[in-house]
C-alpha cells in the first residue's frame, strides 16, 4: 500500500534538472526511442496532457507515459496552453503530437485537443503527473464496459522531505471513503484531468468551460451522466502519482486535512441527492 515509502518505480523519474538545458540529449533520445516504438498513427486512444509552464515536470510526465505496458494503439497529443517557459521547446523535443492554444484555461486547451486527437477514446493526464505502466489498460477495460461513457482513476501524492508517506496515506484514506460516498450521486465531484477518460464524440458534444475555471474536468463529467454510467477504476497499481503542491497551497498537510474535513461536513448530505440539470459551461456551481 505504499504506507512509508514512495513505490520503486517513480524513483527512475526524479531527475534532477531545473532548466531544459541541464537535460541531456541522451535522455530525449532514450524517451524517443520508446515513444516511436508505442505510438500510433492509427489510435484508438488519444492521450491528451495540457501543460502550462511545466517545463521538467513535463518530461517526466511523458517518460512514464513512453513506457505504458498495452496493445492498444495510442497516441500522446500535448496541448501548450501559453506558456511563458520553455515548455514549447521541451514539447519540440519530443516525438509526440502538440498544439498551441493561446485562450488560457483548461477548458479551450482540451477542446483543442479533442478536435486534433485521432482516437476514439481520450484519456485525460495531468503534465505533473507519473504514469504506471498499466494505467492504459485499467482505465480501458472500466470505459470498454457496456453503457460506460466515463471512467476516472484515483491518485497518489509523492512523499516529499518534510512530509513522509505515511501522513499522506492517512490523508488518502480519508480522501478515497469520500470518493466512495460521492460516487452514488455526485460521481463528477471525483473526476478529475489527472486520470480520467471518456468518448471523444460525447466530448465534442459536450463542449467546453469558456472561463478560466478550476472544476472543468468536473462540469465535463456532469454533462457526460445524460449520455451513460460514469464508473471508478480502483486498481491500486494503477493510481496516478502527483506532486502535492496543490494540495499544499492552503498551507501543511494537516491545515489542508482540517480546511477540507471541515468543508466537507458542511456539504455531506448534499451528496445524497444528485445536482439539477443546469449550464455547467457558464454557471459558478
Amino acid at each position: 500500500m505504499n504506507l512509508f515509502s514512495n513505490p520503486k518505480w517513480i524513483n527512475q523519474y526524479e531527475y534532477p534538472f531545473t532548466t531544459i538545458d541541464e537535460v541531456p540529449q541522451s535522455l530525449f533520445n532514450s524517451i524517443n526511442l520508446r515513444l516511436d516504438s508505442r505510438l500510433n498513427t492509427n489510435p484508438l486512444v488519444s492521450i491528451i496532457v495540457i501543460a502550462y509552464n511545466e517545463e521538467i515536470n513535463l518530461l517526466r510526465t511523458i517518460s512514464t507515459l513512453s513506457k505504458l505496458c498495452t496493445k492498444i494503439p495510442f497516441e500522446i497529443v500535448v496541448i501548450n496552453n501559453n506558456s511563458t517557459d520553455r515548455t514549447q521547446e521541451l514539447i519540440e523535443k519530443l516525438h509526440i503530437r502538440h498544439f498551441f492554444q493561446p485562450i488560457q484555461g483548461w477548458g479551450p486547451s482540451r477542446q483543442l485537443g479533442q478536435e486534433m486527437a485521432l482516437g476514439k477514446y481520450v484519456l485525460l493526464a495531468d503534465a505533473d503527473c507519473l504514469y504506471p505502466p498499466n494505467w492504459l489498460d485499467e482505465m480501458m477495460q472500466k470505459l470498454n464496459q457496456p453503457g460506460v461513457i466515463c471512467v476516472y482513476g484515483r491518485y497518489s501524492f509523492i512523499a516529499t522531505a518534510d512530509i513522509p508517506r505515511w501522513q499522506f496515506q492517512l490523508y488518502e484514506l480519508l480522501k478515497d471513503c469520500l470518493t466512495e460516498f460521492r460516487h452514488y450521486k455526485r460521481p463528477y465531484l471525483n473526476a478529475y484531468g489527472l486520470s480520467m477518460g471518456y468518448q471523444r464524440d460525447i466530448g465534442l458534444k459536450v463542449g467546453y468551460v469558456q472561463r478560466y475555471l478550476r472544476g472543468e474536468d468536473g462540469r465535463l463529467c456532469f454533462d457526460m451522466m445524460s449520455y451513460g454510467k460514469v464508473v471508478q477504476m480502483k486498481t491500486r497499481s494503477a493510481r496516478v502519482w502527483t506532486f502535492p503542491r496543490t494540495l499544499l497551497r492552503d498551507g501543511s498537510l494537516w491545515q489542508c486535512l482540517k480546511i477540507r474535513i471541515y468543508k466537507e461536513l458542511h456539504q455531506l448530505f448534499s451528496y445524497l441527492t444528485p445536482h439539477p440539470p443546469h449550464d455547467t459551461r457558464n454557471s459558478f456551481n
